[in-house]
């Protein structure tokens, strides 16, 4: 299948990344690139041969092919389809790393994060999805005349490439109704909890998403919301010089004195105190 690996230890590096519409009919170019390409076509459907596979991709569809293998076009693509592409390869790396496996995804990053996964050869079912809209982004920042964009472009590339290889986990199943409000809570963690906004979210009652997400959670979701907003002040505690006040401010909270109530109650000591010995530990 020529599977290309995406390795957490090596740096994707984009060579080239635009939109084509083909103005006359043509074939894809017979050769063997020295670097991987993403197609991904919005318009009509675009022919390419790999190691004799023959490929169709159409609207909505992307496919990854590999470098120092020969691709040709034995079929003539039609004028007016119209695709994204990127060229790319990766800095090669010594360091050994493990398969990704998706029930080890709850590692904090004090741990090893060398972990590698195959890209999928082709996705189909991407018409305005997500990663539609980030590669055209991506092919239209690489248009601009960004001064910076030749440091961020491979940045942003890795992130893309990172969530193309874990689409096909995130479709393995639909989120149950808790996973859904637990999301939508981790979105909202900067305002008080409001049961009114989880109805009219969701087209559900409190009463029944309440029950559903206790005994799914083995938690409420105030408790849930709670813990969010004290893990996002920690976060702000440790990482800024925001004051305290301004911090609870953020975090929906009028009144700094019971964002500091709360805080001790879910750390066992004051922000201040939090705060000092977080810096004690640099």
């Amino acid at each position: 299948m020529n599977e290309i690996i995406l390795n957490t230890a090596c740096q994707p590096i984009v060579s080239a990344c635009g939109f084509i519409a083909a103005s006359e009919p043509f074939y894809h170019l017979d050769r063997i690139a020295a670097f991987h390409v993403i197609l991904y076509v919005t318009e009509g459907t675009l022919y390419v041969t790999e190691d004799d596979i023959d490929y169709a991709v159409g609207e909505g569809e992307m496919l990854f092919l590999k470098s120092g293998v020969h691709h040709l076009g034995k079929r003539e693509t039609a004028r007016g389809t119209k695709w994204y592409y990127a060229h790319f390869r990766f800095v090669s790396s010594s360091e050994e790393c493990e398969p990704f496996r998706p029930d080890e995804s709850s590692l904090g990053l004090d741990e090893p994060l060398l972990l590698t996964e195959v890209l999928p050869k082709k996705l189909t079912g991407l018409r305005n999805s997500g990663i539609e809209k980030r590669f055209a982004e991506l092919s239209d920042y690489c248009r601009l005349g960004d001064a910076y964009k030749r440091m961020r472009i491979n940045g942003m590339f890795g992130s893309l490439l990172t969530d193309i290889a874990l689409a096909r986990y995130m479709e393995k199943k639909e989120r149950s109704l808790s996973e859904r409000i637990c999301l939508w809570l981790d979105r909202h963690c900067d305002e008080p909890f409001r049961a009114p906004r989880l109805e009219a979210e969701f087209y559900l009652s409190y009463k029944r998403m309440a029950a559903v997400f206790k005994k799914e959670q083995g938690r409420t979701m105030q408790q849930y919301h709670s813990e969010r907003r004290m893990i996002r002040a920690s976060y702000l505690l440790r990482s800024t010089l925001m004051p305290i006040s301004e911090i609870a401010d953020s975090l929906g909270y009028d009144d700094p004195l019971y964002f500091s109530k709360c805080f001790h109650s879910f750390y066992g000591m004051s922000p201040r105190s939090y705060r000092l010995s977080a810096q004690s530990d640099y």
